[in-house]
């Protein structure tokens, strides 16, 4: 029988903000190391002498890994992880890990919150309310979007679309989709590209991950296929839609409405949707409640303790599913 590792000899090393529940967890196992950012220029020959894991928030790119030459693994907070240089770390038999299904409930329940939202109007029908103006000036309008016959159509299958997809169907909607390729089981209508799925619905809800094969997937001939009673929603990543298209299909009709939560250079959001009146705007909650993000802190923590303490991940992502612990 072999003896457990010491974890509390392990250094991990914390660069940028991260969620406090992780943090205080790491602190309590490892040696937890803070600084400021993912830097190169930040890491110390003692740093580059002891660090093996790296729990982070933010990015974590090659040059940043490269520095760091006994690292075995860095536990990325989120499900998505296009922020972090996943092939070069397969290549380099360092271990990635992310947090999936833990929030794929709280994103799929944003995602239709954001939904009503945007059709409904009920953000701006709160702030007639509170401004007063129901008592001096009657009723909020009748709002002209409804959800009612509407056909929905999904940009990306995964555990989130299909959460998404199940709550659609309990509201009345019919669902396709797009995703790289149909998934098995699914009974919902396979559409092969983003704008022939669009053409076939007119209610988009993208959950498509970053990265440069989904950039600007949602352009201005996706919005132009979508209609101009098309609603389009983003409970996704920021940097697959073309703002500058979507502003634009705001401003001329092309659409009807958007409800977004992700944006592509957050926290600055573009004036030009923020102008516009037919978009429903959300800072980026999708998982942002107590519950679903300690939940996801603890999987952070418990890849890092999974890892050192049994030589395998729970969350392992693709690109380095093969990597094997140094022992």
């Amino acid at each position: 029988m072999t003896n457990s590792p010491d974890l509390s000899r392990i250094t991990i090393l914390v660069p940028g903000p991260l969620n406090a529940h992780a943090a205080k967890r790491i602190d309590k196992t490892f040696e937890m190391i803070r600084m400021d950012s993912a830097d190169p220029a930040g890491i110390t020959p003692e740093l580059a002498g002891k660090v093996r894991g790296i729990a982070a928030f933010s990015g974590i790119n090659a040059a940043f890994m490269r520095a760091l030459p006994k690292l075995e693994i860095v536990a990325s907070f989120g499900v998505g992880y296009d922020s972090v240089d996943a092939a070069h770390a397969g290549k380099s038999d360092i271990m990635v890990t992310n947090t999936p299904d833990v929030l794929t409930e709280e994103v799929a329940d944003t995602a239709l919150g954001l939904l009503i939202n945007t059709v409904r109007e009920f953000p701006r029908a709160e702030t007639y309310l509170r401004e007063g103006r129901w008592a001096k000036e009657g009723p909020y309008r009748l709002t002209p979007g409804t959800l009612r016959g509407r056909k929905a159509g999904i940009l990306g299958m995964g555990r989130i679309g299909q959460a998404i997809a199940r709550r659609l169907e309990a509201f009345g909607l019919s669902v396709a989709y797009h995703n790289r390729r149909p998934v098995a089981g699914l009974a919902y209508d396979y559409h092969p590209t983003p704008v022939a799925l669009a053409g076939a619905v007119d209610t988009l809800i993208s959950v498509l991950p970053g990265g440069a094969s989904t950039a600007k997937a949602v352009n201005a001939e996706v919005l132009a296929a979508l209609g101009p009673t098309g609603v389009f929603v983003n409970i996704g990543r920021g940097s697959t839609v073309d703002e500058d298209a979507l502003a634009a299909a705001l401003r001329d009709g092309t659409i009807f409405a958007a409800g977004l939560d992700v944006f592509a250079d957050e926290p600055n959001v573009p004036q030009a949707l923020i102008d516009v009146p037919n978009a429903s705007l959300l800072p980026h909650v999708g998982s942002a409640s107590v519950h679903t993000r300690n939940a996801m802190a603890d999987l952070v923590v418990d890849n890092l303790e999974s890892w050192f303490g049994r030589g395998e991940p729970v969350t392992a992502v693709p690109e380095t599913a093969h990597v094997k612990a140094k022992g």
